[in-house]
């Protein structure tokens, strides 16, 4: 089969770092399904793998983790689907991903795609969707309850972003949390408010902006974004025995200790943590399905932002670049190769 894979460089432009390769694919076995790609997105981890992130790639690696395609073949322990199944995941990053032609996934991982949505409106939401999902229940131990957390606000910093933009969208569906989220560009301010957030604020003044909405401290915190730029603002903004859960890391030292004071916790949102340590993985599917189920009830909408369009090496390198910018706004999808 034809993909795309990087031998590892942090300019993309650069040679090797993303190339078009020949790859073999097995049939699937145990828990497996093959499936061949129809659309797929792309997420901050592809471009900090490519980078070197998780280290130096002894070979070619493809990278992927957001795809929607058709069962091909199913491994004799995989239930609940069948050849000609419309399905989407995130999948696993120690394994190959979605930027090819067909791809091998642990069905526990996945989910029937919403019947509602365009495969790429499907394509936008595994990833960033199970993030938000565990990072909101999981990780700050939310309630999903439209009755719950009334009383309580919750802050996203980068509301625009394609995490933040499904954070935005459960905690208003599943919650009753005040939702304010954090935005600078007249695009990414107008799509928080339309995804729900009750109040948008510009994160370059965070603290000013967050006491003008007549509040001096959140009780949740999402963080969206590098959190050695916000540490200092988050320590300011929790309130006494709050929570704050992050999603990426960080080159700059934070004092933990600054939080003890307030008795407040932060956690760390990693959503291929539970694949990786073998860890509830089948949770992820029941996740997915959930998520599915509330797309097709239009209590929320894709995080599309952008088809850039077929699957190809400059339209990837693209794809790259964009996010490297830090400028997007929902999610960038490309469609299957041709």
């Amino acid at each position: 089969m034809k993909a795309i894979a990087t031998k590892g460089a942090r300019d993309v432009r650069a040679t090797g770092a993303l190339e078009l390769i020949d790859a073999d694919i097995a049939e699937p076995d145990g828990y497996d399904l093959r499936v061949r790609i129809e659309a797929i997105s792309v997420n901050p981890v592809d471009t900090k793998v490519r980078a070197g992130a998780l280290g130096p790639l002894d070979e070619a690696k493809i990278l992927g983790w957001d795809a929607v395609g058709r069962v091909e073949a199913v491994g004799d322990h995989a239930a609940g689907f069948a050849v000609g199944d419309r399905v989407y995941y995130a999948g696993q990053v120690d394994r190959p991903g979605c930027n090819a032609e067909q791809q091998l996934v642990d069905s526990r991982l996945v989910a029937h795609a919403p019947a509602s949505l365009e495969i790429e409106e499907s394509a936008a939401m595994p990833l960033t969707g199970l993030t938000a999902w565990e990072g909101l229940f999981d990780q700050l131990q939310l309630t999903a309850d439209p009755k719950a957390h009334s009383e309580e606000t919750l802050l996203v910093i980068n509301g625009a972003g394609g995490v933040g933009s499904s954070v935005i969208q459960l905690a208003r569906q599943l919650t009753g949390l005040t939702v304010i989220a954090t935005a600078s560009r007249p695009q990414s301010v107008e799509w928080c408010r339309e995804l729900g957030a009750h109040e948008v604020i510009d994160h370059h003044d965070l603290i000013n902006e967050f006491q003008a909405t007549g509040r001096d401290t959140a009780d949740y915190i999402f963080n969206c974004h590098d959190i050695g730029v916000h540490w200092e603002n988050m320590v300011t903004l929790i309130r006494p025995l709050g929570r704050i859960v992050a999603i990426a890391e960080t080159e700059h030292q934070v004092d933990l200790n600054a939080l003890q004071p307030k008795a407040a916790s932060f956690s760390w949102e990693f959503m291929f943590a539970r694949a990786l340590h073998g860890y509830h993985i089948e949770r992820q599917g029941e996740i997915l399905a959930e998520l599915a189920t509330l797309l097709d009830e239009g209590r929320l909408r894709s995080t599309l932002g952008e088809v850039i369009g077929p699957l190809n090496v400059e339209n990837l390198t693209r794809a790259h670049e964009q996010l490297e910018a830090g400028h997007t706004t929902g999610k960038l999808v490309l469609t299957a190769m041709r």
